[in-house]
């Protein structure tokens, strides 16, 4: 292990300097381009290299990459503390005020997205050669319909969007996360079991979940509060919001409710009642120095992962055709079930005109979906949906994220 995060924490600063130094890339898609570049440099040996250099590369990645469980450290490690230091940065006010598109983005547009991702496949993959149960390809939909957080705030940072969208977006990126679990889950029952979920379990699993995750980090949030008004020692306080996510996102875990969307409302909480009504002015400066650094570095190292497991899956041409296709899919999706909405609610959403072509293209999927992809039993449709999850994955983050800054500096005039 302690190998293992050594080459991973190496690369990912090597990376960023790289990038910050000669490329310019906003970090997320810098970071992952190299990672990306150096695993297809990798495969490459087998072709080029000396067959005896390139079996000893390939003994050497193969035990480097097959002693990291991705999904595992994604969702039950990075992901309490990149959602709790992104939600720290919404502003709640903001958010109240766009609370309805907000929360229709994050719910219904994730469900329908679903449902309309999961039928087109089903449709489109016998064309290409390829057969996947229906119940398969509606898991699909589900775990690539949810846009990521860690992914979306990344490239907002340097997009420049006006406030109100940028709101919008990362709003919803934080919530439809919990509600594209609850869906992933539900579906995977029924693609292991082959039995249709019953309504009265799917509203006990989305009560339960959602909003038991919602209720759990009220608790969370004002808990911390509490205990950070009560004391002004800034290391005892960055320490306490650090137990808070790490110790709360396992008890939800435990109490059988979303972790992801309990650390968004204990982020949003401590990002604006506690940072204004609990910290001193040295405390506020320390905590936001902390989680700042936090986010920058396990968002650097994700994006590397993302790039390095490219080694772990198995492509075939007939899988990469599949895997475009359903970019392209997922995208028509988006623009369906979140730009059209958004266009013709116009000003009635209080968002500037053309919001709808950047809600469109900032529905970036990264981590979560490449994380869920992997949590999938083995089976014969695993690597399929593995394969189709990570060239997506690929093409939003590198095509989506560098388009969506000079799309928002030309299309969108800003009302802010």
């Amino acid at each position: 292990m302690l190998d293992l995060v050594a080459v991973c924490l190496t690369f990912t600063a090597i990376f960023a300097y790289l990038n910050h130094r000669y490329v310019g890339l906003p970090t997320t898609i810098g970071v992952m381009a190299a990672s990306l570049g150096l695993s297809l440099l990798l495969l490459g040996l087998d072709v080029f290299a000396p067959v005896e250099f390139a079996h000893r590369v390939r003994l050497a990645q193969t035990n480097l990459i097959g002693s990291l469980d991705f999904s595992d450290l994604l969702l039950q490690g990075m992901l309490s503390l990149l959602l709790f230091a992104g939600a720290m940065h919404v502003d709640f006010s903001e958010l109240a005020r766009h609370k309805a598109p907000v929360l229709a983005l994050a719910v219904a547009s994730t469900v329908a997205s679903t449902g309309i991702i999961g039928v087109t496949m089903h449709w489109l993959l016998p064309w290409l050669g390829i057969t996947v149960p229906f119940a398969y390809c509606l898991l699909f939909g589900a775990l690539i319909s949810p846009t990521d957080p860690i992914a979306v705030m990344g490239i907002l940072r340097s997009a420049k969007t006006p406030r109100s969208l940028e709101t919008v977006i990362t709003g919803e990126s934080l919530f439809n996360d919990g509600v594209g679990v609850v869906l992933f889950s539900l579906l995977l029952s029924f693609a292991a079991s082959g039995d249709a979920p019953s309504v009265n379990t799917g509203v006990t699993l989305l009560v339960r979940e959602g909003l038991g995750g919602l209720a759990f980090g009220w608790v969370i949030g004002y808990t911390l509060y509490r205990l950070l008004a009560s004391i002004d020692q800034y290391h005892v306080e960055v320490l306490l919001t650090l137990a808070a996510v790490i110790g709360g996102y396992a008890l939800a875990i435990h109490l059988d409710v979303s972790g992801p969307l309990a650390m968004v409302v204990a982020g949003v909480m401590t990002g604006n009642r506690s940072r204004r009504h609990a910290m001193s002015d040295t405390t506020r400066r320390y905590v936001d120095m902390f989680w700042e650094i936090v986010d920058e570095i396990l968002n650097a190292l994700l994006f590397v992962l993302i790039g390095m497991e490219v080694l772990s899956i198995a492509f075939s041409q007939k899988l990469i055709f599949a895997g475009v296709t359903a970019a392209i899919v997922t995208l028509l999706s988006r623009l369906l079930t979140v730009g059209l909405p958004v266009a013709l609610a116009g000003r009635r959403a209080e968002l500037p005109s053309g919001a709808w072509k950047i809600l469109t293209l900032g529905g970036l999927r990264g981590g979560i979906s490449v994380a869920l992809a992997l949590s999938i039993p083995s089976d014969n449709a695993r690597n399929t949906l593995l394969a189709m999850t990570y060239i997506v994955v690929v093409i939003s983050i590198l095509g989506q994220g560098l388009t969506i800054g000079p799309l928002a500096r030309v299309a969108v005039r800003s009302r802010d």
